[in-house]
């Protein structure tokens, strides 16, 4: 069976295990729900990054894309997708698209040139729980790093901080 993804912002307190859900976006009003049916450079991932972005209302916000065969959060006997069905869907037709080339990730201080990327937009994948766990999911090269950068303080930017690491993902 395929797999069911949703994008959800996590507030700034709640540790892991304990998470607050913000708001979440509904990939199929945009287009699939499966996470290789849109996590490619489009519509959708640039209202991902306009939100992330200095402007953006979630600027360094906990994100992931929850899958619904994610784990299950502790004492909650339920995952993140299953949760977020109690929390507002956030619907946006209108934003800022931003042109910023680098996707930051301030709690492992790494970022990645998404202009090194090819058609799979790396955000979607760095953050993504649950992949590999059906179909529709990124099976391809460098699937060990889906996920790693879920749940941690992202945002966009046009410039590197410094001190910070490049993640070469050269998803394919």
């Amino acid at each position: 069976m395929g797999q069911y993804y949703r994008i959800i912002f996590l507030s700034d307190s709640g540790s892991k295990g304990n998470e607050i859900i913000r708001f979440w976006i509904d990939p199929s009003v945009y287009s699939g729900i499966k996470l290789m049916e849109h996590a490619y450079f489009s519509y959708l991932l640039s209202l991902v990054e306009s939100l992330l972005s200095k402007n953006g209302m979630f600027y360094k916000g906990r994100i992931v894309w929850a899958g619904d065969y994610g784990d299950e959060e502790q004492e909650k006997g339920e995952n993140l997708y299953e949760m977020a069905q109690r929390v507002e869907c956030f619907r946006i037709s209108t934003f800022k698209q931003t042109e910023n080339r680098y996707i930051i990730n301030h709690t492992k201080k790494q970022y990645v040139n998404k202009t090194k990327s090819s058609d799979i937009h790396p955000l979607a994948l760095l953050v993504a729980e649950g992949n590999q766990r059906g179909g529709g999911d990124y099976y391809g090269n460098n699937a060990e790093l889906c996920g790693t950068w879920a749940r941690d303080v992202i945002s966009m930017e046009d410039e590197i901080p410094e001190s910070y690491t490049e993640l070469v993902c050269d998803f394919n």
